[in-house]
């Protein structure tokens, strides 16, 4: 009888509020530029022909609370924090109005990002998997359930560092909405239960240092909090 040479890596799970129940983190979307604000920080167009998007390893997942190394390979190690989507029900070529019944909850996270490789990557039109895809780099809060934040289309968005304001915003500016998001990733993956989607980042994204601490919250959803260790 055959078996595995090598262990599996464990799956990693998110806390959700108000049980002692985990969601298991299957994949992870992260939409881009999603935010107009945010793009002319980064000196880019929005383009609001459709979305786009890049993708995360689960086992970037890590719990709030959270001490994460500084990066390796960056000198420009940056944070931008993000309304967080997890999917619930199987959902493929999903209606816009459909697609709010397909989600299990919500959360805040950040999707850290090694500035200097994505921006190197995208001057020369390669892609953005070294900026992006790093070990412990996608801090989740606990999970909301969807009956107890029905309206995603609102709700103050900010993060601080080291007790510093630095994001502040509202949903109510995602340039694509929850349900046109979920309506057109849908279109190219047959999203599953588990699935993560990071809807994009205000302006205001900005280096860290090791021992900042970055905090950051949504209106109706809660809190996120980290810490950057030393780097490795």
């Amino acid at each position: 009888m055959s078996k595995l040479i090598f262990p599996p890596l464990q799956v990693p799970t998110l806390e959700i509020v108000g049980s002692s129940d985990r969601i298991p983190v299957q994949r992870v979307f992260c939409v881009g530029r999603n935010y107009e604000d945010h793009a002319k920080e980064m000196g880019q167009v929005v383009d609001r022909e459709e979305p786009f998007y890049f993708t995360k390893s689960p086992d970037t997942v890590v719990p709030t609370g959270s001490t994460i190394p500084y990066a390796p390979g960056t000198t420009n190690y940056h944070y931008e924090f993000e309304l967080v989507i997890v999917i619930g029900a199987d959902a493929f070529r999903c209606p816009k109005e459909e697609a709010l019944s397909k989600i299990f909850g919500y959360a805040c996270g950040l999707d850290m990002t090694r500035r200097d490789l994505q921006l190197s990557r995208r001057a020369k039109q390669l892609p953005w998997d070294l900026g992006k895809d790093v070990e412990q780099s996608a801090p989740i809060s606990p999970v909301v359930p969807a009956a107890q934040f029905k309206d995603p289309s609102k709700g103050r968005i900010e993060m601080r560092q080291n007790g510093v304001q630095k994001q502040n915003a509202d949903l109510s500016l995602l340039i694509w909405s929850v349900p046109e998001i979920i309506n057109h990733l849908s279109g190219f993956y047959h999203l599953r239960p588990g699935d993560v989607i990071f809807t994009g980042t205000p302006a205001g994204v900005g280096a860290v240092q090791p021992g900042d601490v970055l905090e950051g919250s949504i209106e109706g959803i809660g809190e996120l909090k980290i810490t950057i260790g030393k780097a490795e």
